[in-house]
């Protein structure tokens, strides 16, 4: 990585002292930030500590109550997204935000499409330009097609090329890589350092710090509204930018050895027609198994079957030894198991229902058996739950919809607590959510494992499963391609088996067996 020295260069963008407040809110404190042209920047911290603000007053949405913006040396105003457009400042959203039933051409150029003689768009020439924007990115794309069943990592391609479009001189990136896969993560960085290689600045906010070190030059750290730090990722470790994010220094993944016990869930020639095949493994209590496997490998679709929500084809699954058959999520809730969904948006929480109304949500049937709901005996049960997992709020009745993600995720995990579950599965928990955040869930989940339950971790986070998991089961095209006991994971040999390279077993099959790498 090319390190960049400050004082080398002008700056491309300068925000000095700035100040936001929303009502009692004090969203960003005094703060400064300079982006240097071909620097990939990133700019971290806790939810709330004031990125998301900065980020919006760059792009026109908010103003600033206070404080200068320079481009190139020059103050300017950015008076709205419009503006800043104008102005070659360019976002990319964590969720793309394209018109799906236009064409990639039509969403590359839209507002500011190439015109034909009477003023109307020229759409030869659009066509055209939007291949010269991808040929400039190196990638190829069919720029007359719709943009809708386009993947995450291709529609997030089509807003970078839109940026290019309108000749960006800053480009933001605001948790780009939360959809996509390690692959497309790759390609997308690729593309990144092409485009700081012609002098582009880039901002790239971001809660992986792995990715942090890989991509960026510098970092700078807010916290509470305020400037902490900006250095050279050279100089830092990853403590050090946690350290810096919380201010005080934690323990990244602080899971609990549990002394293994009995059998709860077993699986066994688990087949679902054209999803997966032949799945076969055992959780035991106060066990972490890991899922690990690129997007598509079948991870999630294996535990929609455990959980009722779709049906197996072939196979057994036994719960507590005994043949077990769910034809909804009910009646595998009913028998002991928890679904935390990769979405907690749409599948996990009701964002316009109260923290009490979502956590009693699975278990309205066993709390009120005439279903005459008492708001007391919610927030009573709700109140159990969440002091357990720390959740900041201002009490039962506040709306879900609106905490920060981490405490949402608490949320998510109270409410199947409730249920009483002996299995617990867990798909992407830490996903979307800041440091601070994945730790706390990371430390109840290693305590929810020593109080007995079996776990399910599914998460495309690698350090994440290497990190927490017991054994880690690897999926490739619906089938498992390795099982690897904690002593023996790294990355490497994960990530060996999740592209479909077989690794021979030792004394076991697939479903219980070790490695013998």
């Amino acid at each position: 990585m090319t390190e960049v020295v400050a004082a080398a260069t002008q700056p491309r963008a300068e925000l000095r002292g700035i100040s936001k407040r929303f009502g009692a809110t004090q969203a960003l404190d005094d703060v400064s930030l300079d982006l240097l042209p071909g620097e990939v920047h990133a700019l971290v911290g806790e939810n709330g500590a004031g990125k998301s603000t900065l980020v919006k007053i760059l792009a026109g949405v908010h103003q600033p109550d206070s404080g200068a913006i320079l481009l190139d040396g020059e103050p300017i105003q950015i008076a709205g997204p419009a503006r800043a457009r104008a102005l070659g400042i360019a976002v990319v959203h964590q969720e793309p935000r394209l018109f799906p039933d236009l064409t990639v051409a039509e969403n590359v150029f839209i507002g500011h499409a190439p015109s034909g003689r009477l003023g109307t768009i020229d759409w030869g020439s659009t066509r055209r330009s939007a291949r010269t924007v991808f040929d400039q990115l190196g990638v190829r794309f069919d720029v007359g097609a719709p943009v809708r069943g386009l993947s995450m990592a291709d529609q997030q391609l089509i807003e970078i090329a839109k940026s290019l479009s309108v000749e960006a001189r800053v480009l933001i990136l605001d948790e780009p890589t939360a959809s996509l896969s390690a692959h497309e993560v790759e390609r997308l960085f690729t593309i990144v350092r092409r485009l700081r290689d012609r002098g582009v600045s880039v901002l790239f906010v971001s809660h992986r710090l792995d990715e942090v070190f890989d991509l960026c030059d510098r970092a700078t750290v807010f916290r509470d509204g305020r400037h902490v730090i900006t250095t050279s990722t050279g100089k830092l470790t990853t403590a050090d930018l946690v350290r810096h994010m919380v201010g005080r220094t934690v323990s990244l993944f602080p899971k609990v050895e549990t002394p293994i016990g009995d059998v709860l869930l077993e699986v066994e020639g688990l087949t679902r027609t054209g999803v997966f095949r032949g799945i076969g493994f055992s959780v035991r209590a106060g066990e972490i198994v890991g899922f690990a496997g690129l997007v598509g490998s079948g991870r999630t679709e294996v535990a929609r079957v455990l959980f009722g929500i779709d049906r197996r084809d072939e196979g057994e699954i036994r719960l507590g030894g005994r043949a077990v058959s769910f034809a909804s999520p009910s009646e595998a809730m009913d028998a002991g198991i928890a679904y935390l969904p990769e979405d907690r948006h749409q599948e996990g929480l009701v964002l316009d229902f109260s923290i009490a109304q979502n956590v009693t949500l699975p278990i309205l049937p066993r709390l009120f058996r005439r279903l005459l709901v008492r708001s007391s005996t919610e927030r009573r049960v709700a109140d159990e739950y969440t002091k357990q997992f720390d959740v900041r709020m201002t009490g039962g009745e506040q709306l879900v919809g609106a905490m920060s993600g981490g405490n949402q995720q608490k949320v998510v995990v109270a409410k199947w607590l409730a249920s009483k579950p002996r299995v617990l599965v867990l798909d992407e928990p830490t996903r979307g959510i800041d440091i601070g955040a994945k730790v706390e869930v990371h430390r109840i989940i290693s305590e929810l494992a020593a109080s007995g339950l079996g776990i399910i971790l599914i998460s495309s986070d690698l350090p994440e499963v290497l990190a927490m998991a017991d054994r880690i089961l690897v999926l490739h095209e619906g089938r498992i391609t390795a099982e690897i006991p904690r002593a023996r994971a790294t990355e490497e040999r994960v990530m060996f088996a999740a592209t479909g390279n077989v690794e021979p077993l030792g004394d076991g099959d697939a479903s219980g067996g070790a490695v013998d790498g």
